[in-house]
């Protein structure tokens, strides 16, 4: 049996693959080596009764994740897993290869991931093309959930939010100044935290100051992140991550303008990159 998990920082997407016909799926909270140590992953999966349940019967594990972006990183998350699966065979790669996988339709596109972070990519079946890194939450992340918890926070700190909305946000969070600033510059996760009011911006996401806010997002993500590639207005642009499902509306307007077609919006990747490694990697258990 293998394991092939995406994970994103805020959660991990495990799926237990006996055969193409016979799968389990697990969840865990998100690992990314830029804030998770070798200590906290194998802390965490210690936990999870399921998945320890499982540990003898492993043979190997396909792990993407975000953060995993250099050896010196992915061995962070490699420690922590060879600690639970010391026979398993581990292979850590980038989560921008799992958007690739999870999207890829046979022919070349661009892959976004559109999620706690953000990213993207250009896939043509062999070779993975990063034109601009992706410079997390403080510098980059455009489009992404941490992006729009920090204009979310910042419109409730500075009192710019409409006033209902402003009393729901009071009533739901009992948050005030120190608390927030407190959260973002003293406490680990900083991202996680920030993109954890995505629930609440998508309760008012026919509000005009959200979508207005999420369209001109989309807009900025698209401009650095898909624009970047010479032949973008040729080329078939996939979305992966809720937040591409959830705004939908604010997304197609955003690559209308901008000449994109966007080919499709995949929720949960880890689907497609399941099948991925079904047809291309593990057909050995496709029986």
């Amino acid at each position: 049996m293998y394991f092939i998990i995406e994970s994103g920082s805020t959660k991990s997407d495990w799926v237990l693959v006996h055969n193409k016909n016979n799968q389990s799926f697990f969840s865990t909270m998100g690992f990314n080596p830029y804030f998770h140590s070798a200590d906290i992953i194998e802390a965490e999966l210690k936990k999870n009764a399921d998945i320890m349940k499982v540990v003898p019967s492993i043979k190997g594990i396909y792990f993407y994740g975000a953060g995993c972006s250099s050896p010196e990183l992915n061995e962070i998350v490699e420690e922590g897993l060879k600690r639970i699966f010391p026979t398993a065979s581990i292979l850590v790669e980038h989560d921008l290869l799992a958007c690739a996988y999870a999207t890829y339709s046979g022919k070349p596109g661009i892959s976004c991931i559109i999620g706690t972070g953000s990213n993207s990519c250009y896939f043509d079946g062999q070779n993975l093309l990063e034109e601009v890194p992706a410079l997390g939450y403080v510098l980059g992340d455009e489009g992404s959930g941490s992006y729009f918890g920090k204009q979310l926070l910042s419109a409730f700190l500075y009192h710019h939010l409409p006033r209902d909305i402003e009393a729901d946000f009071i009533a739901t969070y009992q948050l005030d100044k120190d608390q927030i600033v407190d959260r973002v510059y003293r406490e680990h996760n900083a991202n996680v935290f920030i993109a954890s009011f995505m629930p609440f911006i998508a309760k008012y996401k026919a509000h005009p100051f959200f979508s207005e806010m999420v369209y001109k997002g989309f807009k900025h993500f698209m401009q650095v992140h898909v624009c970047c590639y010479d032949n973008y207005k040729e080329t078939e642009v996939h979305f992966v991550g809720s937040l591409s499902k959830i705004f939908e509306k604010e997304l197609d307007k955003a690559a209308a303008e901008l000449g994109i077609q966007i080919a499709s919006i995949v929720q949960k990747p880890v689907i497609g990159l399941v099948n991925y490694h079904l047809q291309y990697i593990l057909k050995t258990v496709n029986a």
